[in-house]
C-alpha cells in the first residue's frame, strides 16, 4: 500500500520546460508499467515544447484551467475535465492559453 498527500509533496521542474512545476505521486517503475504519477500546473503562456515518447502512453487529465495539445501537428482544446492518451511515438506539445494556471494530471504507462 502507498498513501500520497499531494499537499504535502514537493515541487519538482518538467523536463520539457524547467519553469513548468509538478508533483510526482508515483515515481518511475514503483508499480509495475508505471513511468509516472504527477500533477503539472502550468502558468499563463507556459509550454512543454513538443516532443514524443517512444515506448510510454501518457494519458492527461485536466484538472482546471483551459490550453491545448498539439498531436502530430493537430490541434486539441483542453478543458476542465478532458481526458487525452498520447501514444508512444505520438509527437505532442501542451500550452496553457487561458488566464489561470492549467492544472493537468498526468499517468505515463510503458507500453509492452
Amino acid at each position: 500500500m502507498k498513501i500520497t498527500t499531494l499537499n504535502e509533496l514537493p515541487e519538482k521542474s518538467v523536463s520539457h520546460n524547467p519553469e513548468i512545476k509538478k508533483k510526482v505521486m508515483l515515481n518511475p517503475f514503483e508499480f509495475p508499467n508505471i513511468t509516472n504519477f504527477s500533477q503539472a500546473t502550468f502558468t499563463p503562456g507556459q509550454i512543454a515544447i513538443a516532443h514524443a515518447h517512444d515506448t510510454m502512453y501518457e494519458i492527461f487529465y485536466i484538472e482546471s484551467g483551459e490550453g491545448q495539445i498539439r498531436i502530430d501537428g493537430k490541434d486539441y482544446p483542453l478543458n476542465k475535465g478532458t481526458c487525452v492518451v498520447v501514444e508512444p511515438g505520438e509527437i505532442h506539445e501542451v500550452s496553457n492559453l487561458g488566464q489561470d494556471n492549467l492544472v493537468i494530471n498526468v499517468l505515463g504507462i510503458v507500453s509492452e
